[in-house]
């Protein structure tokens, strides 16, 4: 069964004769939507050195996607502690809310929404990416597998082993909520239209919410009721300043990207989503549990179903669902009122008109994952539009001030 509310959506789309669903309005807290199509967050690793500010090239890469019904900033982090890649912006600095400030200035000239995606990458992390190369803080001291990405000392990336973390103690808690509140702070500063706290994909939050990464027996640890705490928190610390209509989460409910798992992940993240319904929040954002067997072109599993269905039937606002999706199963999870808008995250780096390009059944640029991380406008602000394609604007941006 899905939740009445998202039911009554998808009927009233119906009942007034629209036939796409992902091109039909959407509003949520006080924004109207034109469509459903929004930029995932997605991590370029292109901030300018030093002080990890967002360079130039920013502004153009966002506002050339101001199309989307809403642009997710790439992970932001709230301070210096909450560093774990190299070359990524912050939003704790005055520089650096300086530059965020252009990049929205930009993307509000477009006529764009934009959020800023808040980031404590918690124990996924690395000494030389700390301040005073002190150990990445955890909820548990427990290493991660894999490797981070930092930059080494003739100034190129590189992967090095992560390290056992510490752990934060309970008295840590008020200052790490305080991070967080600061970075909110800035983003309203930098002229965001709303802050999305990243809950999601193994980082600091998501290392409290789930049981392999956190081992606490304080009130922090434990049940399901205490390794929710700290996104609560947070989440009710941040509604004073931005309104809980301009606050989204997200979540990666059956998630595994940075060796994290949970034990009984449907009693987690069911309850997760029921208290946060209760907030009024703008939206509530998962990555999609069916996304590996979805991007694969394969049939989703039973259970990656299940629990997409169960954070839909607990959460009864507006839900954005990221990950594998083409303009068929986007359309059929709208019209199933499996979710209320789409996330895109890699078609929008290669198309930067995808809504228009989805409309129109147009053919799409292919993405190269070489230019993924680092460098400068190659890769980023390089793709063309489709009218640039047909010689109706002039091409992209280029500019070499990236570092």
């Amino acid at each position: 069964m899905v939740s009445t509310t998202a039911h009554s959506r998808v009927l009233d789309a119906v009942q007034n004769g629209d036939t796409n669903l992902l091109f039909q309005p959407c509003r949520f807290g006080p924004f109207s939507l034109p469509h459903r199509v929004v930029m995932a967050p997605l991590t370029r690793s292109r901030a300018r050195h030093p002080g990890n500010v967002p360079s130039q090239l920013a502004a153009c890469y966002y506002a050339q996607r101001a199309s989307a019904a809403l642009i997710i900033s790439e992970a932001t982090q709230i301070s210096m502690q909450g560093q774990g890649y190299a070359w990524t912006p912050g939003i704790h600095s005055r520089e650096q809310v300086e530059a965020w400030r252009q990049v929205t200035k930009a993307v509000h000239k477009a006529d764009g929404l934009i959020f800023n995606q808040l980031w404590h990458v918690g124990r996924i992390s690395h000494p030389a990416l700390q301040p005073d190369n002190m150990l990445p803080v955890a909820p548990s001291a427990i290493t991660p597998a894999g490797n981070a990405f930092i930059e080494n000392e003739r100034s190129e990336g590189e992967l090095v082993p992560f390290v056992r973390p510490r752990a934060l103690t309970f008295e840590e808690m008020p200052y790490l909520i305080k991070q967080y509140e600061r970075a909110a702070r800035n983003a309203e500063a930098a002229d965001f239209d709303g802050i999305e706290i990243h809950a999601a994909n193994g980082y600091l939050i998501d290392q409290f919410i789930e049981s392999s990464t956190n081992r606490r027996s304080d009130a922090y640890g434990g049940s399901v009721q205490h390794r929710a705490r700290l996104l609560l928190e947070i989440t009710e610390a941040l509604i004073p300043i931005f309104g809980a209509d301009r606050i989204g989460v997200r979540l990666s409910p059956l998630g595994k990207m940075n060796d994290i798992s949970d034990d009984t992940p449907e009693l987690t993240f069911g309850h997760l989503a029921e208290q946060l319904s209760g907030y009024g929040l703008a939206y509530l954002h998962i990555v999609n549990p069916a996304l590996e067997q979805m991007q694969n072109g394969e049939k989703p599993e039973p259970y990656a179903l299940n629990m997409a269905r169960l954070i839909r039937n607990k959460y009864q606002g507006t839900l954005i669902v990221a990950g594998g999706f083409n303009a068929d199963t986007a359309e059929q999870w709208l019209r199933d009122s499996q979710a209320d808008l789409i996330a895109f995250g890699r078609k929008f780096i290669a198309n930067p008109d995808l809504p228009e390009r989805l409309r129109a059944d147009a053919p799409l640029n292919v993405d190269d994952p070489t230019t993924y991380y680092g460098g400068g406008e190659k890769g980023y602000t390089d793709y063309p539009s489709l009218e640039q394609d047909r010689g109706e604007k002039a091409k992209a941006c280029v500019d070499q001030r990236w570092r």
